[in-house]
């Protein structure tokens, strides 16, 4: 296939107070509280229970709402043996860059017996998010829903719906999540995959021993609903669609777009996607479904079974029940592109504009590599293709350090932390998405790429196959981003003429496509370190990360904030 420059509800406590927050254009009007418990508590699913990590005895953890321009209070009290860091997916984090999350990156981890207080504006953002852990495949249990709903008098671009309902996508695991990731560690292959998919935290009936683990939703005959789709899956991309009921897109990782109808949608780990249906079927019981896309065939066992929940209509004595809906197959990557292309943003006179002209250009080789064997090790820890696997960009594999870089950063103490000498482009130039003759080992290190403030940016994420061509969900934290270009094979210059500069998708979670790359632009107005890494939790583990430091720039409203005084140190 050759498509060459194809374009595309539970909360534990809220406290509501009025203030101002002098250091802010806005003033904040309000405060919302939340206490996150991390504990561990029985869980029982497929006829088996489990003693997992969660937040407040719940999983998936509580829903968080809030309106644009709130202030969100959440004190997180590690009651578990294990460390823990919390991320907030797609918060901007204006400046405040401390509650980020990623261990090692902007915060030491949370330890065992202590407790640290996120605390940030959510400034010029409505839609839907989430929050999940952000060390060690902690997120494999510890997560939810973040909702930020339309500043009080203003209303979303579209129909008011009759309801809303997050539906987030996740896994069960009958083993011990961190065993399976020492073991894939230790084996230098990839990890076993979980049990199950679930719906909300349930498998559905298509498991075995799972019949009492379904989700139901009821809805009333001629009622609208928005469902915010959350992808918290850890390793896997899916497909997801309602039998019998068209689905029509309306936004994309909290970032309006142009409406269109569809019978599934595609989300990778990390990316949100809401969308509208109507309940205007035969009243009856309809199954909604999710199911794996696989870009390629997997080097790593790979789970090909589908979650299903239950849409069921109220006050109807009929018995009709519907088949599953028709998803894709798991590696059709047609499907995938034809869902894709669909996206346009909404113009608003709310959005940033498409940087036209750009002032910083940087090239990242996204993908797998594969480490030699060493000399006398047990064949038991060389299970990838002979060696071990590893992932890179531009060549690099990601080392996490001992402590944050953001604090390195801050405080200008960047001996042993990392280095400033990220390459803007690949090492070694080849035919990235073709068989090259070799393996490339790549180098391991901690390396930055420093951003002036203001300046309009293009990351060209191009995917490779040095050890087997996958896609890969790139997840930018502190930013949007604008996706002004996709297309299969290797990247030309050529191409940047065909580049969408009027109405591009709004994101923060990009899948670079298999054997293919993505155009993504921005302007560097948010001062901070931010993590850029595959939303794959074993790449991650891999290396397949970076960082970029967007530098301070004039006066204090574009500069850091000064870190909490219960900031946690390593």
């Amino acid at each position: 296939m050759q498509l060459e420059g194809w374009m595309l509800v539970p909360i534990f406590s809220a406290i509501l107070l009025s203030f101002s927050l002098a250091s802010h254009a806005n003033p904040v009007e309000i405060e919302r509280f939340y206490e996150f418990n991390i504990t561990r508590s029985q869980v029982t699913r497929l006829c088996s229970t489990k003693n997992i990590v969660n937040v407040n005895g719940q999983f998936p953890g509580p829903e968080i709402h809030l309106d644009e321009g709130d202030m969100l209070v959440v004190k997180v009290n590690n009651q578990v043996p294990e460390n823990i860091t919390l991320h907030w997916h797609g918060v901007f984090q204006n400046r405040t860059g401390w509650y980020d999350g990623p261990a090692y990156v902007t915060q030491c981890p949370i330890q065992s017996g202590s407790s640290y207080t996120y605390k940030f504006v959510i400034k010029n953002q409505r839609g839907t998010l989430w929050w999940h852990a952000h060390i060690r495949w902690m997120r494999a249990t510890v997560y939810g829903a973040l909702i930020i709903h339309p500043r009080p008098g203003s209303s979303f671009p579209f129909p008011a719906p009759d309801a809303e309902v997050p539906i987030l996508l996740g896994e069960w695991w009958q083993s011990d999540v961190q065993a399976v990731l020492n073991q894939a560690l230790a084996s230098g292959g990839g990890p076993n995959v979980s049990d199950a998919f679930t719906i909300n935290g349930l498998p559905g009936p298509l498991y075995n021993c799972s019949g009492n683990d379904v989700y139901v939703l009821d809805v009333e005959q001629g009622k609208t609903y928005l469902l915010r789709i959350i992808n918290a899956a850890m390793n896997t991309d899916l497909f997801f669609g309602i039998a019998n009921h068209k689905l029509t897109v309306v936004e994309a990782d909290a970032s309006y777009h142009q409406p269109f109808e569809t019978d599934y949608i595609v989300i990778t780990p990390g990316q949100t996607t809401n969308v509208l249906f109507t309940a205007d079927q035969t009243p009856g019981q309809y199954f909604m479904a999710a199911s794996a896309y696989a870009a390629a065939v997997p080097q790593n066992p790979f789970d090909n079974t589908t979650t299903a929940g239950i849409i069921r209509y109220k006050s109807s004595p009929s018995s009709f029940f519907s088949g599953l809906p028709r998803l894709p197959a798991f590696n059709d990557t047609r499907k995938v592109v034809s869902f894709n292309s669909k996206l346009r943003g909404l113009l608003t006179e709310e959005l940033p504009t498409v940087p036209v002209k750009v002032d910083r250009h940087l090239f990242f080789t996204v993908g797998l590599n594969r480490e030699d064997c060493p000399r006398g090790a047990p064949n038991s820890s060389c299970q990838g293709n002979g060696g071990r696997f590893v992932a890179s960009i531009n060549n690099i594999t990601y080392v996490s350090p001992r402590s944050s870089i953001l604090g390195a950063y801050y405080t200008n103490k960047l001996m042993n932390v990392f280095t400033k000498d990220f390459s803007t482009k690949p090492p070694v130039k080849f035919d990235y998405t073709g068989r090259p003759l070799r393996n490339l080992n790549s180098k391991n290190g901690t390396k930055a790429r420093i951003i002036p403030y203001g300046s309009s940016v293009q990351i060209i994420l191009q995917g490779t196959s040095l050890v087997n061509a996958e896609s890969h969900p790139i997840h930018l934290h502190g930013y949007d981003f604008f996706i002004v270009g996709q297309g299969f094979g290797n990247y030309k210059k050529k191409y940047e003429a065909s580049f969408n500069l009027v109405d591009p998708p709004l994101r923060n979670t990009i899948s670079v496509p298999l054997k293919g790359w993505a155009a993504i632009r921005l302007i560097a107005n948010n001062p901070g370190v931010w993590f850029m890494h595959c939303h794959l939790d074993i790449h991650t583990t891999w290396g397949l990360d970076t960082v970029l430091i967007v530098e301070n720039g004039e006066g204090p409203l574009q500069s850091i904030q000064a870190p909490p005084p219960d900031y946690p140190r390593c």
